[in-house]
């Protein structure tokens, strides 16, 4: 069954401590989006709002960073609490010293492609890879549908994952609606990243549609 990360950014945001209660139940981890007003025009959960928000679960914290200097950015959010850090593969100049930052203070490490980015762009870094988001939308974009690109994508990380032993986690991140799930779904990934499927609806009927995949 595909596991959850779920989107804090589609939470109410005024109410964050009881949507994480909420959700808990119906998630394998949370994840955050962090953005720095530069690689993207958003602003999105800072440091000290992640450290303030990981004393009301257990759930793992998957930290997404849409910012232009990542390796800057890694110490704070493990501070802070993150369990995992993903980083965009064309922020910076050296994405290997990124990974082995990340890996270095005994986080999960990952990287996330754009809608433009191939798969094979990978090749150099899939030692030190725990985790591959597939991001299907333009970035830090709400609502936009998926891209129709996506499906192949997934697929073919996951034909390079099973290569290399199936450690290494597909997830997917965008456009995750009820039309789009079983294309990722058949497409062999590991994780979605719901955010208003999750939040908007009934999380428990949610996880019993993915259960009847």
């Amino acid at each position: 069954m595909l596991k959850c990360s779920t989107s804090l950014w589609s939470a109410d945001l005024a109410n964050l401590a009881s949507e994480i209660k909420r959700i808990e139940p119906f998630s394998e981890r949370f994840h955050l989006d962090v953005a720095d007003g530069h690689y993207v025009k958003n602003l999105l959960f800072f440091p000290d709002m992640v450290k303030a928000l990981r004393k009301h679960t257990n759930l793992p914290f998957e930290v997404h960073l849409m910012t232009t200097d990542p390796i800057g950015w890694i110490e704070p959010f493990v501070e802070a609490g993150a369990d995992s850090i993903i980083f965009c593969l064309d922020a910076p100049s050296n994405p290997g010293k990124v990974l082995e930052t990340i890996k270095s203070c005994g986080k999960e490490a990952g990287i996330s492609l754009l809608i433009t980015e191939s798969v094979d762009l990978l090749e150099p870094y899939w030692d030190d890879l725990d985790l591959v988001t597939i991001v299907g939308t333009a970035m830090g974009i709400k609502g936009a549908s998926m891209d129709a690109s996506i499906p192949g994508k997934i697929r073919r990380c996951r034909e390079i994952a099973a290569k290399r032993g199936g450690k290494i986690k597909i997830e997917a991140d965008g456009g995750i609606r009820r039309e789009t799930v079983p294309l990722i779904h058949a497409a062999g990934a590991d994780y979605i990243v719901p955010g208003s499927l999750m939040f908007g609806g009934d999380p428990h009927e949610m996880r019993q549609w993915l259960a009847a995949m």
